[in-house]
């Protein structure tokens, strides 16, 4: 049998750090063991019923058993309008200023495509989302990191990045509230990065995947809300975290016409558009009852709650997050963070993410995801108890 030699492109592309991470997963799985996983990022309750209730609505109509536009139908654009007034009081132009999105891990490698040429530079948060990585080794372009440090709050540090770097730079990738980190971000830092952006021409692209879910009363801010955002880039939005639509693939960018334009122009040549079903069910999602969010972003906080009080009392000394799902933890003395996630895989069998996977800046830490029940959150932090590692 011939083996065929796989493109330059596909040897660009980087490893994914989490497949060796699920592999050991499974096979403890396959052996019996009872893992409790932690260490995704994948909502695990279901999509509200009334979100669900439109789709199989929407799927009756023979309308949607057709090609829907390629760049979505006018409704769900002009929804997405209707909420970013809602929930941030940012005026949207339906047509020029949204880009119907598969899914926004989709539309964020499709950005460095839109915007870099080879040689270009992209800046990366680090720690930060892998997949940001993959869009630019998809347009043969470089990439530059900028660490995210306790510190400073795991905000990035202007003053400390070399004026040298922020002219080469075409493009960057921002995420608050963040993952891995949990950090929630301020106007006045969003203030900051477009200052930066204007004077050194930087399109700035804010991923704001987590824009549902801030704990203590902070509801995150978009980065639209900040005066001049949409002359230095964009924002994308997604409603798998919000709204539990994971699976749907459906998601957004708003903000600055021409980068908008250039992701419709590349869709354009991609995707016959997305199911008019699933359109209509986002569309209902955005529109309709927001109690559900609320309702989530409770149940996230009383995880949080309860499995950061478990965690101190076992004598792991850390501090809860401020948003998303996760929680971005110190690992003890002694440990690297994919030694001390192996070890609470192969003897408490729970799943964590080994911080180092995010990038070198990740060392040190361990993501954690309030994604299970209580009872099982409290049942991890017991396990992990019962290996004293804390003691003493």
């Amino acid at each position: 049998m011939r083996i065929f030699q796989r493109s330059e492109t596909l040897d660009r592309l980087p490893e994914q750090f989490f497949v060796n991470l699920t592999n050991k997963v499974q096979e403890l799985e396959d052996q019996g063991h009872d893992v409790i996983n932690l260490g995704r990022g994948n909502p695990d309750t279901p999509t509200p019923d009334h979100i669900i209730k439109a789709l199989e609505e929407a799927a009756q109509d023979p309308t949607n058993h057709k090609y829907a536009p390629f760049r979505g139908f006018p409704y769900l654009k002009e929804a997405v309008a209707k909420f970013y007034k809602s929930e941030y009081d940012v005026e949207i132009d339906p047509e020029k200023e949204v880009a119907v999105l598969f899914g926004s891990r989709a539309g964020l490698i499709e950005l460095s495509q839109c915007l870099l040429n080879p040689g270009d530079t992209a800046l990366l948060p680090n720690p930060g989302y892998p997949d940001y990585e993959t869009g630019i080794a998809l347009a043969n372009a470089q990439m530059e990191r900028f660490p995210l440090l306790k510190e400073h709050n795991f905000l990035p540090d202007y003053d400390s990045m070399s004026k040298e770097m922020l002219d080469r730079a075409k493009l960057m990738f921002l995420n608050y509230p963040n993952n891995p980190t949990a950090a929630m971000a301020t106007k006045e830092f969003f203030d900051e990065t477009i200052e930066v952006a204007k004077k050194h021409q930087v399109c700035v692209v804010h991923d704001f995947a987590y824009g549902a879910f801030g704990f203590d009363g902070e509801k995150p801010i978009s980065f639209l809300q900040s005066e001049g955002a949409k002359e230095v880039g964009i924002e994308t939005y997604t409603l798998s975290k919000t709204y539990n639509m994971a699976g749907w693939r459906v998601a957004f960018a708003v903000g600055n016409p021409s980068v908008i334009e250039h992701i419709n122009k590349l869709q354009d040549h991609l995707y016959a558009s997305i199911f008019g079903a699933v359109q209509y069910a986002a569309a209902e999602a955005l529109t309709g009852d927001q109690s559900v969010v609320k309702q989530l972003n409770d149940m996230y906080e009383s995880r949080r709650n309860i499995f950061i009080k478990k965690l101190n009392e076992i004598g792991w000394n850390v501090e809860g997050p401020k948003g998303t799902f996760f929680a971005w933890l110190p690992v003890p003395k002694g440990y690297t963070s994919e030694e001390f996630s192996d070890l609470l895989l192969k003897e408490a069998y729970v799943v964590t993410a080994p911080g180092n996977g995010f990038g070198k800046s990740g060392e040190g830490y361990v993501r954690i995801g309030l994604l299970d029940s209580e009872e099982r959150l409290v049942e991890a932090a017991e396990r992990i108890g019962k290996l004293n590692i804390f003691k003493g």
